[in-house]
């Protein structure tokens, strides 16, 4: 038995914490969501854990008939792709900027105007015909029925953040296996329109709370039951979120994979691809019941299943199989997760911090992007170590190109 357990007055919470750090606010957390009386069977905490907005970063839990908002973010969908590609290490030149300047003209990322649908670096200026053909195929007829319920959702960037990065811990790397194989990796999610999804029924779920006059040992942990007025609508609108997301990061990648193309000889990608959500809801059946199983920051490992764990700028990332930890309700880390916050991170390091942090790695190395230095996060290595009864390594990858937003 490798989880620990951390002191409860409600279901038991199970801890994968062996040799990583868990900061008592985030403990916190974890307590007042055992205290829900929806909660089933127990809480499982990955070695990634840290403090979230509204609920814990690194948990996964199961809930009967009701969801708590928070419990899955706002990044709703946000998860990883990853494909192997038939090049090696020594078809990549020795200075590797212009196939860095090629990513990041051909993939949208950053912010600007606060993310605001005009003026946004983030968003397509002209939304490409691949982009445009698959909102219409898959997402605009549902988008819109929205839209008409809840007009607020309309207010911020849908289709021009189709295929694009964002910010933060969202990257775009060329990595390099254990036989100096290249992949190409990405990380991003849902996008403003996922964000503005997951707020509105924030809301609507603290609005059904106070209504109904139910005690919570914190308001953010508000949830909606099976049968409210809301429950059903928050559902499509994840569910239609977690599409948007799969469809933005397979978007990307084609054109990653153009983009480094278009500056080495000609390569394929292999069989291998690995897609995986970590901020999202889906149900299951755990210890005799059938849930709704939220991960926050965890990525599905259920027995001989492919994930994604990446380790943060600098660091290894990794390829796994799920071992099907009945425990973790099969799930494990999404990555490394932080141990300090991103103002923490600007004030303890300098950019001569962050150069001698990612050496080696083509990136860029400057003032805003010192907040996802590889100090900012706990050791991959040791958060591997915790969870080796979730999951076996596949792959080891070590990126060479990194683009942020």
């Amino acid at each position: 038995m490798k989880y620990s357990h951390i002191e409860s007055s409600g279901v038991p919470i199970k801890a994968w914490i062996d040799g990583v750090n868990l900061e008592d606010q985030a403990k916190e957390q974890l307590q007042n969501i055992a205290q829900l009386p929806i909660v089933h069977s127990h809480i499982a905490v990955m070695p990634d854990v840290h403090l979230g907005k509204g609920a814990t970063i690194g948990s996964v839990i199961p809930t009967l008939k009701a969801i708590i908002p928070n419990a899955v973010g706002v990044d709703l969908g946000c998860g990883m792709t990853a494909v192997m590609t038939t090049l090696f290490a020594k078809d990549l030149p020795d200075n590797l900027f212009a196939i860095r300047a090629a990513i990041e003209k051909a993939v949208p990322h950053g912010r600007t105007n606060n993310g605001k649908a005009v003026n946004d670096k983030g968003a397509w200026s002209e939304v490409p015909k691949l982009a445009s053909d698959l909102w219409k195929a898959h997402l605009a007829l549902q988008f819109g029925k929205m839209v008409d319920k809840y007009p607020e959702i309309g207010q911020c960037n849908s289709v021009a953040h189709l295929g694009t990065l964002g910010t933060g811990n969202h990257f775009i790397e060329l990595c390099l296996d254990e036989n100096e194989q290249v992949w190409i990796m990405l990380h991003s999610g849902s996008r403003g329109v996922g964000n503005r999804i997951a707020s509105t029924f924030i809301v609507k779920a603290k609005q059904d709370m106070e209504n109904h006059q139910t005690h919570l040992p914190d308001k953010e942990l508000a949830y909606l039951e099976e049968g409210s007025p809301f429950f059903d609508d928050y559902i499509e609108g994840i569910t239609w979120a977690q599409e948007f997301a799969s469809i933005n990061r397979k978007i990307m990648m084609q054109l990653t994979i153009e983009a480094v193309q278009s500056q080495l000889k000609p390569f394929e990608c292999t069989s291998l691809a690995v897609n995986c959500h970590h901020n999202y809801v889906s149900k299951e059946k755990h210890f005799g019941e059938d849930v709704y199983l939220t991960r926050k920051g965890a990525v599905s490992a259920k027995k001989d299943e492919l994930g994604i764990i990446p380790g943060s700028m600098g660091a290894k990332s990794f390829i796994v199989r799920g071992l099907g930890n009945p425990d973790s309700f099969n799930s494990c880390s999404h990555g490394a997760g932080r141990v300090m916050s991103r103002n923490a991170a600007k004030k303890a390091y300098t950019v001569e911090d962050q150069i001698k942090a990612t050496e080696g790695v083509e990136c860029r190395k400057d003032e805003s992007v010192i907040d996802e230095i590889p100090m900012a996060y706990k050791n991959i290595e040791d958060v591997m170590k915790a969870q080796d009864d979730l999951v076996e390594v596949v792959h080891t990858l070590k990126q060479v190109i990194c683009v942020k937003g």
